[in-house]
């Protein structure tokens, strides 16, 4: 039975994600093993929002809706590659026992492009549930809070929009303990600052940081 329902073409998204979840857990253990790591690698190929260690800066308002989302889901509390293999495994179990419950009433399966939609926007709170349980179970580093003034001086890279003088956009900075934030930057002067585009961090402003595109 449960070898049918994994082979159901129907279920194929659901069969797909939890052998990736394998594949990762056991490339993870191997590269552990041998004193690596695919933490790193994986970041690569990920939005730059998205980061394995995350400090949000009390005094920098960040209205974007996609940021938020990801704080609501947890990423960022626990490391990223946790973060994935946490979802492949809700998402396969969702969609395996809810195909699994519609079958029993109805005899069929639904489609898996009515199943695999659903079973990802149904089973998010699950994911961040869990995402919270894994958190607070892992140990916690010790402390490395900073003041918003200590990122003066640093360089950062404009990730979201254009800044320009009033109109700030989104842009992450490392600090000295090498954890990333995001902040909202602004141009010094009368220009503008594109995505990909390098700044340093020169002083506070109401929302975020003034920036110039000048190194010293």
């Amino acid at each position: 039975m449960l070898w049918q329902l994994f082979i159901e073409p129907a279920n194929l998204v659901f069969s797909i994600s939890l052998c990736l979840m394998l594949f990762l857990g056991i490339t993870e253990a191997i590269l552990l093993l041998v004193g690596s790591s695919s933490q790193g690698l994986l970041e690569q190929f990920l939005p730059d929002q998205i980061t394995g260690q995350h400090v949000e800066l009390q005094t920098v308002e960040n209205n974007s809706a996609f940021v938020s989302l990801l704080e609501w889901l947890y990423l960022g509390k626990v490391p990223l590659l946790i973060w994935f293999v946490i979802f492949l495994t809700v998402y396969a179990l969702f969609g395996f026992i809810g195909q699994s419950l519609i079958y029993t009433v109805s005899g069929h399966y639904l489609s898996i492009w009515i199943a695999a939609p659903a079973s990802l926007l149904l089973c998010m709170p699950l994911v961040r549930f869990s995402a919270l349980i894994i958190a607070k179970i892992l140990p916690q580093d010790q402390s490395t809070a900073i003041y918003s003034d200590e990122l003066i001086g640093r360089t950062g890279i404009i990730i979201l929009g254009e800044a320009k003088p009033n109109s700030p956009a989104q842009a992450k900075v490392k600090d000295q303990f090498g954890l990333t934030h995001y902040v909202l930057v602004e141009p010094e002067t009368d220009t503008i600052y594109v995505q990909g585009q390098h700044v340093v961090l020169t002083q506070r402003t109401t929302l975020g940081f003034k920036a110039t595109s000048e190194f010293i």
